[in-house]
């Protein structure tokens, strides 16, 4: 079975893509600092299949030894968002693009990446437009910038696959409620109330563990979609945050929605998204925004904690 390294694999998306990855039969070798969450990987350790290095993929002693006798790597490890990425700049930098470019520096030629980025690098789209692959990138946060740039050194790795995620929603081990989707529908099981910045800004969707499917599609279709750039979302969720609002609304009732005028959201990406590539390529994810608010009002409704976010 092959082996595939995860960085950042203790994090919101990777703690998903590990666990299934490794139910499946995969070899995985996780790493992560455990910054955040020390526990949403513990349940791997039963298997014989998985397994873990606390360590730092800033230094190069690391890269090297991590990235030996590896078929795929997927580099999960970085800042995320805009807001921790403006918090530290530096670090941000060397996380998102300098670890990059030391996978890049030690990786052989038949090492497969799968590279998960954002389609926040689309920062403003046009009205009347969807952005597709060759839409150009205009990023508007040093997230989009960095994620964009290590995009770009990736690619020129001529075994690779990147995916422009859409905004991320849905229960994860180490779980985010930071997330625009997440976000929305925690405010309104535990505040009821829903304050919206520019309500008609646009966005595009994607339930977590679709996000591991594309990967796991991507795995073991490599050489049908390498050396190419696939935006993944779900077709059915562009939509604005006032409808996006709306919807949460059909499913809780109690919830009041305010629109907040003269303010401007700290977020500036406003874009619906075509991701026809990667339909026509076999993969189409299939849970839909329905789905994953039902998901959300249970958890909020029943787990009284409060997630801790990265910032």
């Amino acid at each position: 079975m092959k082996k595939i390294l995860i960085t950042g694999a203790a994090g919101y998306i990777g703690s998903m893509l590990t666990t299934k990855l490794v139910e499946l039969g995969f070899n995985v070798m996780a790493v992560d600092l455990l910054k955040y969450d020390k526990n949403s990987l513990s349940h791997l350790f039963y298997y014989n299949n998985f397994s873990f290095l606390k360590a730092d993929i800033t230094r190069p002693k690391v890269v090297k030894k991590i990235i030996k006798n590896v078929d795929f790597i997927i580099p999960l490890a970085a800042l995320v968002g805009a807001p921790l990425c403006e918090k530290y700049k530096a670090q941000a930098k060397k996380v998102n693009v300098s670890s990059i470019k030391l996978i890049l520096r030690f990786i052989k030629k038949n090492q497969k990446i799968i590279y998960p980025t954002t389609n926040s690098g689309y920062g403003v789209g046009e009205k009347n437009k969807y952005c597709d692959e060759n839409s150009p990138l205009r990023p508007i946060s040093l997230y989009g910038v960095t994620k964009a740039e290590a995009e770009r050194l990736i690619l020129n790795h001529k075994n690779s696959i990147c995916f422009r995620l859409a905004t991320v929603f849905g229960f994860s081990y180490r779980m985010r409620t930071d997330l625009l989707f997440n976000n929305f529908v925690e405010k309104s099981v535990r505040k009821k109330i829903l304050e919206i910045f520019e309500p008609n800004f646009r966005r595009n969707f994607i339930h977590i563990r679709d996000v591991s499917s594309a990967i796991i599609f991507a795995i073991n279709n490599f050489n049908k979609l390498k050396n190419n750039v696939f935006n993944l979302g779900l077709s059915s969720a562009n939509l604005t945050k006032l409808a996006l609002a709306k919807k949460i609304k059909k499913y809780y009732k109690n919830v009041k929605i305010v629109i907040i005028k003269n303010a401007s959201d700290p977020d500036k990406r406003d874009y619906f998204v075509s991701n026809k590539k990667i339909e026509k390529s076999g993969f189409k994810p299939s849970i839909s925004l329905d789905i994953g608010i039902k998901e959300l009002l249970k958890l909020f409704s029943t787990v009284k904690i409060i997630f801790k976010n990265n910032y």
